[in-house]
């Protein structure tokens, strides 16, 4: 109840200290539900309970989740710095170019997972919660990153300009 929060209020902090943009590390911390909602409902499935060692498994996942945000924003932001390119160009560019990197990365990072999601020795009890909650977390980020969090992002975007501050008409 306390580490998982203190937790998030510090990824924030750094974020903002990264973008120095409120929004934009708001948008990044928007994946950290999008993997809690695939942690939870993989220990639902499961019949698995909440414990120490899958709230270890959701803290570990918030780094990734985070990260897998932090590269879709910083390369749509990087789009953005070219002046020919729309708000809604640079978002589509930008999830693109970062979707096949992030499927490796994630996929990778599952399969490593599966022997310990599914072993039934001694001791795997713990490693088995902290498993399963990661690799549905990964899932669901994959999933909802890839989709949800750009289009977020250009709603959010657009939203919060004055409409003078388009440099085109493909933005609304």
């Amino acid at each position: 109840m306390i580490i998982i929060p203190v937790t998030i209020a510090l990824i924030f902090v750094l974020l903002y200290a990264t973008f120095r943009s409120a929004l934009d590390a708001g948008l990044v911390l928007l994946s950290v539900p999008f993997s809690m909602a695939g942690g939870l409902m993989a220990l639902y499935f499961r019949g698995i309970h909440k414990s120490v060692s899958a709230a270890v498994g959701f803290i570990s996942l918030f780094g990734v989740a985070v990260m897998s945000g932090l590269l879709y924003i910083s390369e749509i932001r990087r789009r953005r710095r070219d002046s020919s390119v729309s708000l809604r160009e640079a978002v589509i560019l930008g999830a693109q170019s970062q979707f096949l990197p992030m499927l490796i990365l994630i996929l990778v990072a599952m399969l490593g997972m599966i022997p310990a999601a599914v072993a039934l020795d001694i001791g795997s009890d713990i490693q088995r919660h902290l498993t399963t909650v990661s690799i549905g977390g990964l899932m669901s980020t994959l999933g909802l990153t890839s989709l949800a969090l750009p289009a977020v992002h250009w709603l959010a975007t657009a939203m919060g300009r004055k409409p003078e501050q388009y440099d085109d008409h493909s933005d609304h």
